[in-house]
């Protein structure tokens, strides 16, 4: 076979080669492509009952019964116009014919290798007649079961059949009421949620709509006392507390529409490569111009700066978190964010020096209209954080609050790359 073998590389590697071809625990049969054999091994032989060297030069259809060797021509005929490694015989009656005209079950697969000249095809057979024989065996069995439980079935139809008949009134009956039960909770559940959600939110809008309206109205009175050129100035100062106040009733609405729509699954993320700086940049620039006097907001990004994220719901999350710590930090501090990307996956942080959380308001901080005590006259609607949690979930990442009264607050935002 050494002919066959040519390109190993020296004598060692081919009596390594030959002994696996030689010893393997399986048939190998090497053919060319119009079938006729050019080796095989001792087990091949063994199987199909021939003595050594005995099946080289035969036709691989003589290890063929009689009625499957022209649909087996067919078949390698195919297979040499598309010659690929695949398996064949799972699940199928596959027959091999040995040289006393024995047959049995087998299974193949096949392989092939070229060289500059030929295309060889290479078959793995072994022999599955003990297999077949445990499934006939086992045909038989279940076939015999099958019968006694049709005789059995036979004898206690009638009476299944009155079960049947007398159960199946009551077994609606139930279904029908666990049905109406199920719906019965589950519209109680999503009207006494309706409720607190209405509650809430006309005791928070009775409470933040009246000073940002309040504010408008009085501005708009007052701009129209103001008939005198020399009065633009007074007219710039009202006209830009009405667009702040506008713009303080349009976040409301803002955050009540995005709880909505993330409970009802109307977001999804989109994720993508995006450049973490740009996406940064982009936020703190847009946050600055609405920073208080003297606020500064730094950024600072260490490791890798592609990222695959929706920079579309990190910017959200950005800004509602700089949102709070622009709200509740001082005039003339410092908020600062860092973001590390490396193989641990993305980790941002933002931290204030302002008012703080105590630890017993942590607890609540992610639940819907939840604000903290020593927040209450600050404007807030209290869905902020509980949309930025939403939005980390969605991203597939986690959130951690680190703060201490009067020291300040830094929240920690890990996601997974």
């Amino acid at each position: 076979m050494g002919k066959y073998i040519e390109k190993v590389s020296n004598s060692s590697e081919k009596d390594i080669f030959i002994s696996i071809f030689d010893f393997a625990a399986i048939g190998i049969i090497v053919s060319n492509q119009s079938g006729k054999i050019l080796l095989a091994n001792q087990y091949a032989e063994k199987l199909f009952g021939y003595d050594s060297k005995e099946l080289e030069g035969r036709e691989v259809e003589d290890l063929i019964p009689n009625e499957a060797r022209n649909r087996h021509i067919q078949h390698r005929q195919k297979y040499n116009s598309d010659p690929h490694v695949r398996i064949m015989g799972s699940n199928l009656d596959l027959q091999g014919l040995k040289k006393n005209g024995d047959k049995f079950y087998l299974e193949v697969s096949l392989g092939f290798f070229k060289t500059q000249d030929n295309t060889y095809v290479m078959a793995f057979v072994y022999d599955v007649s003990n297999q077949k024989e445990a499934e006939l065996e086992i045909l038989e069995r279940n076939k015999a079961i099958e019968q006694y439980s049709a005789e059995i079935k036979a004898l206690n139809e009638n009476l299944e059949e009155q079960i049947k008949n007398r159960t199946k009134a009551l077994l609606e009956t139930l279904q029908h009421l666990e049905t109406s039960k199920k719906e019965l909770e589950k519209a109680l559940s999503k009207e006494k949620e309706l409720g607190e959600l209405k509650s809430r939110f006309v005791s928070m809008a009775s409470h933040e709509f009246r000073t940002p309206l309040s504010t408008i109205l009085s501005s708009i009175q007052l701009i129209s006392k103001y008939h005198l050129t020399e009065h633009q100035e007074k007219r710039e100062k009202h006209i830009q507390r009405i667009v702040g106040s506008v713009n303080h009733l349009n976040d409301i609405l803002e955050e009540f529409l995005s709880v909505g729509r993330l409970e009802e699954g109307k977001i999804k993320a989109n994720f993508a490569e995006h450049d973490l700086e740009t996406c940064f940049h982009e936020v703190t620039n847009e946050m600055q111009n609405i920073a208080k006097q003297g606020q500064k907001i730094e950024f600072s990004h260490t490791g890798d700066k592609i990222v695959v994220t929706d920079c579309s719901i990190l910017k959200k999350i950005l800004i509602n978190l700089l949102s709070n710590a622009i709200k509740f930090s001082p005039e003339n501090s410092t908020i600062i964010i860092k973001s590390v990307l490396d193989e641990q996956g993305l980790i941002i942080q933002v931290t204030d020096n302002g008012i703080g959380i105590s630890q017993k308001d942590q607890k609540h901080l992610f639940e819907r209209f939840f604000r903290a005590e020593n927040a209450i006259n600050i404007k807030g609607t209290g869905l902020g954080l509980h949309i930025v949690a939403k939005f980390v979930e969605m991203l597939h990442g986690d959130i951690f609050i680190d703060s201490e009264l009067g020291k300040g607050t830094t929240v920690t935002l890990h996601f997974n790359q």
